[in-house]
């Protein structure tokens, strides 16, 4: 391109010179060659153009669509830069989730995502949010980290309908899935999915890989710092071995379902559990045992309440539940049952397992919330003297009232 450009403005340069010598030309003979050179400079420098225009043109609409593409790049760039600066600011999966969803509506466009991470114990990845899914996919709740290819080997894995692909357990649908695992400080932290049902899916989802894989990078980061916030607020406020509450947001909760019963008038009962001679059972089967028998017992009563109900680790081998709006007649109940689940962990561990059981309520026992933990324990207590493994409940505000009227 660049030799035509010269050619055709020397010729240019010949004719123009031609022209001006013309008027000092005398004889015929130069006249003519005069002429030639004028005609012939003016006919090359136009075939050149000629034949250089498409090319000249090429080469503009290449640099445009160049341009374009830098444009592109630089908002794609600047986009991603703010979703980092909002991720960072993000107080949970709930943010970050949607400033994810309003990333990828931006930058991929006619292309669904889901993200899923990893559970607290690191065993399973769970859906945690999907924007514009297709419908010839399912997206399952949960996923094993061995059922996919994209987490077992730490690379990016398309999920195509085609002979011959390679295909996730998981994989149900019928769509192309491009699978991202998320990894930050050398560990996954989860993965994001792509996915589109469009024609010529397969070449969609490689052409968009780079941007969707810088979107996995910047939202591993996010996912991963949410991570650690979730662990550190999980152990400043539950017992690390049961998994239950600990003292300090027991008396918390404690207080707030108080204060709620007064104002509403509602019930509010606790039970207090004490494992049995368990410092007998450490003795002669170990601590080992001993922590299992804890472990169990926790899982156990966790089984039995419901999604309101608080338990907690009060100290040593002693349990608290919290049963918001529940009378103590059905707080006795429950206890009945959970000391009926707990003896039978006997034959798990080869071990006389059994707990004793203190029931008290507001405001059946008392309208303070200050004596309702010593009512608990003083039922508690009683159930061990009468030979434990059973269920005691502290008496009514109408049985302690009768016997001062009858004086």
């Amino acid at each position: 391109m660049r030799r035509r450009v010269v050619a055709a403005s020397a010729a240019v340069v010949i004719m123009v010179l031609a022209h001006l010598a013309h008027p000092f030309v005398s004889t015929p003979d130069a006249r003519v060659i005069d002429g030639a050179l004028e005609f012939g400079g003016a006919a090359v420098a136009l075939l050149l153009l000629l034949l250089g225009g498409p090319q000249s043109i090429n080469a503009l609409r290449q640099r445009r669509e160049e341009a374009d593409r830098a444009h592109l790049e630089r908002k794609q760039i600047n986009h991603l830069f703010r979703m980092t600066e909002m991720l960072q600011s993000a107080n949970g999966y709930a943010d970050a989730n949607a400033v994810l969803g309003a990333t990828i509506d931006s930058l991929l466009a006619g292309f669904g995502g889901a993200l899923y991470v990893f559970n607290n114990s690191r065993d399973r990845l769970e859906l945690s949010a999907s924007w514009h899914w297709p419908d010839a996919d399912t997206l399952r709740p949960m996923l094993a980290p061995s059922q996919c290819w994209a987490l077992k080997r730490g690379k990016p894995h398309l999920n195509a309908e085609t002979c011959g692909a390679l295909r996730c357990e998981h994989h149900l649908g019928s769509a192309t899935v491009l699978e991202l695992p998320m990894t930050a400080h050398g560990e996954i932290q989860g993965m994001l999915k792509i996915a589109t049902d469009l024609p010529e899916a397969a070449a969609e989802l490689t052409r968009i890989q780079p941007l969707a894989t810088a979107i996995a990078d910047a939202m591993s980061l996010a996912v991963s710092n949410i991570a650690l916030r979730e662990k550190l607020r999980t152990q400043a406020l539950r017992d690390p071995l049961t998994g239950l509450y600990n003292r300090r947001y027991m008396e918390d909760a404690l207080g707030r379902y108080a204060s709620l019963t007064e104002r509403s008038g509602t019930h509010l009962s606790v039970i207090m559990i004490d494992l049995d001679h368990f410092k007998k059972l450490n003795d002669e089967f170990g601590h080992a045992v001993g922590d299992s028998v804890l472990r169990e017992t926790a899982a156990t009563i966790l089984g039995a309440l419901r999604t309101s109900d608080v338990a907690c680790r009060y100290g040593g081998e002693e349990l608290l539940v919290i049963l918001p709006e529940c009378r103590l007649e059905e707080a006795v109940a429950k206890a009945e049952i959970l000391r009926e689940r707990i003896e039978a962990l006997s034959a798990m561990h080869e071990a006389k397992v059994s707990a004793s059981f203190g029931v008290a309520a507001m405001p059946e026992s008392t309208r303070a919330v200050a004596d309702l933990l010593g009512m608990a324990d003083a039922a508690l207590y009683q159930a061990k003297e009468g030979g434990r493994n059973r269920v005691v409940a502290a008496p009514s505000r109408e049985a302690m009232v009768l016997p001062l009227a009858a004086e």
